[in-house]
């Protein structure tokens, strides 16, 4: 409501304090709401990997995007882009879901990008930035184009070797 005090984090920094649906919209104050990633949360890369894929495969693709955005804040420069891409990619997947073709467009597009930049730090932490890449060209294409796509999520990483059927996204 206008004139209402923002939520502010111990920092002062406004921080919504409204409980959030599934797809990340806020619900009025004191409504059940979806269990948070709590945030500015330091994993390893492998724990943000094997959670937010979780989060993906539970149809939670905007808590996915903030378990990954909190590696992108405070992960190593050289690991931006792959952060950054993953969490663009999830974010344009919560825009699918919630039914905004254009903001899909363009956050998938994006995240391939910058996923397309990550370098060496995909490869060191397996994820499958070929695949990743042409399944968010592809979501994106599609979406602007006006269709909805299809909301499958993405595999992040690759699969271990010798377990060749799902070495592309679904």
């Amino acid at each position: 409501m206008p004139g209402e005090p923002r939520d502010r984090d111990d920092a002062g920094r406004a921080r919504s304090g409204r409980p959030r649906d599934a797809l990340g919209r806020p619900l009025p104050h004191g409504s059940p709401g979806e269990p948070r990633a709590p945030e500015g949360l330091i994993r390893t890369p492998g724990q943000t990997l094997a959670e937010a894929q979780q989060l993906l495969d539970a149809g939670r693709p905007f808590h996915a995007h903030e378990v990954l955005e909190d590696a992108w804040k405070t992960g190593p420069d050289d690991e931006r882009d792959l952060w950054r891409g993953l969490a663009q990619l999830a974010v344009g997947l919560t825009h699918v879901l919630r039914g905004n073709l254009p903001g899909a467009a363009t956050l998938l597009t994006r995240g391939a990008r910058s996923l397309g930049t990550a370098g060496p730090a995909a490869a060191r932490h397996g994820v499958d930035t070929a695949g990743l890449v042409a399944w968010g060209d592809r979501l994106g294409e599609v979406a602007a184009a006006g269709a909805p796509p299809d909301p499958a999520p993405p595999r992040l990483t690759l699969p271990p070797r010798g377990d060749e059927e799902h070495t592309r996204p679904r």
